[in-house]
């Protein structure tokens, strides 16, 4: 059967016809392989079976139905920078566990293996189209890409960075909210971004906010709606509470695609949709029109 290509580890067999004294032919059963794990992935909208390979040269959006996987940090900066030109920034700060929750020190321990990061978001400087700009990406496979006091840091850091070295900022939300492990430390991350992010407006510096799926809860509501300019990749999901919470508590049937991305832009919410392969190009293009002087991060 066809569906039987895809089952986990499926085996399969080379076969060698070979002659016999009579002249027929006779199959021989040569060696047994198992089919890579990976190798094909189903599409969470239009389950089409993507060719792995084919769905990275994509930058992971399925070829039919145009559906945005999500991405790691270090996937997103790998495409959207100039090759060679990101340098990391305050790779160093971790979280501890400031309330000994239970089971907190092993998420992680597991999300660091995972994702081989020290933390749920990557900051650093990097040069798009010759322009340079300080960057921010969050990573969704690093708990949820919540934010704790350690992510917080960061943000408000490279956020300083940018002010000091009058930069402009991009970042890429990539989370389910505040990191409930740190309790109200975590909390206190949404007012110390915004804060943070008000040098960059006494500056007059750009500040892009790029929305992905998801973008919800904490992150929403602090830093991630404050850009200047607000984009957000096709279908992502974005809002502060869940769209269940929110029904319950109005007793009010949502509409239809309530919290994605078109129903934001149709509201007002964000300034455009951007599709990933037309990101790159498209943050070029605002970098040179809000560019002061020309700076290169070293090549």
């Amino acid at each position: 059967m066809f569906k039987d290509l895809f089952r986990s580890k499926q085996k399969y067999v080379t076969i060698k016809q070979r002659e016999i004294p009579d002249g027929s032919l006779q199959q021989t059963d040569l060696s047994k392989k198992e089919l890579p794990d990976g190798l094909w992935v189903k599409c969470g909208q239009c389950n089409q079976m993507i060719y792995h390979k084919d769905l990275v040269k994509n930058l992971k959006v399925c070829p039919k139905c145009q559906y945005h996987f999500r991405i790691s940090a270090w996937e997103r900066i790998n495409y959207l920078v100039d090759p060679g030109s990101f340098q990391e920034l305050f790779a160093n700060i971790t979280s501890g566990d400031p309330l000994n929750f239970p089971v907190y020190q092993d998420k992680l321990a597991k999300s660091k293996k995972e994702t081989e990061l020290k933390e749920g978001v990557v900051t650093g400087v990097a040069n798009i189209g010759g322009v340079p700009l300080a960057l921010g990406v969050m990573d969704f496979g690093f708990i949820g890409g919540s934010m704790g006091s350690a992510v917080g840091e960061k943000l408000v850091r490279i956020f300083e960075y940018a002010a000091e070295h009058e930069l402009p900022v991009a970042t890429f939300a990539a989370s389910g909210g505040a990191r409930m492990y740190e309790g109200i430390l975590s909390l206190m991350q949404m007012a110390t971004t915004c804060q943070a992010l008000s040098l960059l407006a006494e500056k007059a510096l750009l500040y892009i906010s790029i929305l992905t799926d998801p973008t919800t809860g904490g992150v929403f509501a602090s830093f991630a709606s404050q850009g200047d300019i607000i984009i957000a990749e096709p279908g992502a999901l974005i809002g502060f509470a869940g769209a269940r919470v929110i029904q319950q508590t109005t007793r009010q049937t949502l509409p239809p695609g309530f919290q994605r991305s078109e129903f934001l832009l149709e509201h007002g919410m964000i300034d455009m949709i951007v599709s990933r392969k037309e990101l790159r190009n498209t943050l070029a293009r605002l970098l040179r029109y809000h560019q002061r002087r020309k700076r290169v991060i070293n090549q």
